[in-house]
């Protein structure tokens, strides 16, 4: 039995669905969401935890026998994020103080794509070393930190770590007014009969649609062997605002959105994940190309409210 730990949030409930497509067992753990996305009622088993309860968190072991741990638990800082880092860093330590108890074959745990952050290059790949500089948010912060943490926590036990540089990430489940990806509250606003903020067409980078990320982290998490301890997760190719803006124009009947012509920041490109690496180790390829994702989305967004 694999334990997901968020498995109610975007990635959470897509990694959960894809474990039980692949043929295993599944415990999810939400904390304040009580909602069952369509797609998981009656497949998963739901706990209701608090990560940080440690004395809560081990007592899982006493109810499921599980054989592998996927921790994707977070939460949103605070103007001051010093109770962010606290709830967060005693949440992870909670988790991987459980692998080592329950002795799990394997514990995934979610980095970021913000770690690359500062890397000159245009495509990001697992060998770059991690620069020393100033991440953009806490939550970049703290998952930077996720990485060492994670694997002098694991060092000289039986449990593999892996750790997910998860990239920039969105689609069903997401809120539809995120600040983090402007596709859901673009689509909220068209719906509206509202005329979104114009994009520059030109800026972009990486995305990948969650269900494809889910999947992704699925076979991660269940492969029979893994080469490595670090795999980026996402779609392996880069996206434009211009390509965004065409498929959500077909998608919603002809919606309209305004294109700045350029960059932003002037010329150049935006930086993506190569997933080489994960493709060669789980055979992951995505089923997504952002046409397909945003038509998905908009159809589920009519009958679902996020």
């Amino acid at each position: 039995m694999i334990l997901v730990t968020g498995g109610l949030g975007m990635i959470g409930a897509y990694t959960a669905r894809a474990l039980v497509d692949l043929g295993h067992d599944v415990v999810v753990t939400t904390h304040h969401r009580t909602d069952t996305p369509s797609f998981l009622g009656g497949r998963v088993t739901v706990e209701s935890l608090d990560v940080t309860d440690r004395e809560a968190f081990l007592a899982l072991g006493d109810r499921h026998d599980m054989t592998g741990i996927v921790h994707l638990a977070g939460s949103i800082p605070e103007a001051v994020p010093i109770d962010f880092f606290r709830r967060d860093t005693a949440g992870l330590l909670n988790a991987l103080e459980a692998a080592r108890s329950w002795n799990v074959r394997r514990f995934a745990v979610a980095s970021s794509i913000s770690s690359y952050t500062g890397r000159p290059e245009t495509i990001w790949d697992e060998e770059l070393s991690l620069p020393s500089v100033d991440v953009p948010h806490a939550i970049a912060a703290f998952k930077k930190a996720v990485e060492p943490l994670t694997l002098h926590s694991l060092r000289g036990s039986d449990v593999q770590p892996v750790l997910l540089r998860i990239g920039s990430t969105w689609g069903p489940l997401m809120d539809p007014e995120s600040p983090f990806n402007f596709i859901p509250p673009y689509v909220s606003a068209l719906h509206r009969g509202e005329t979104p903020p114009p994009l520059y067409a030109d800026d972009g980078g990486d995305l990948a649609y969650a269900p494809d990320n889910g999947r992704a982290i699925a076979l991660l998490a269940a492969a029979e062997t893994l080469h490595h301890d670090i795999y980026n997760v996402s779609s392996g190719r880069p996206v434009t605002n211009r390509e965004i803006a065409r498929a959500l124009t077909a998608a919603m009947d002809g919606a309209r959105i305004e294109l700045i012509e350029g960059r932003r920041g002037g010329p150049g490109l935006d930086p993506y994940l190569d997933i080489t690496r994960l493709t060669d180790d789980t055979g992951f390829q995505p089923e997504f190309d952002i046409t397909s994702a945003v038509a998905h989305y908009v159809a589920w967004r009519a009958d679902n409210q996020r």
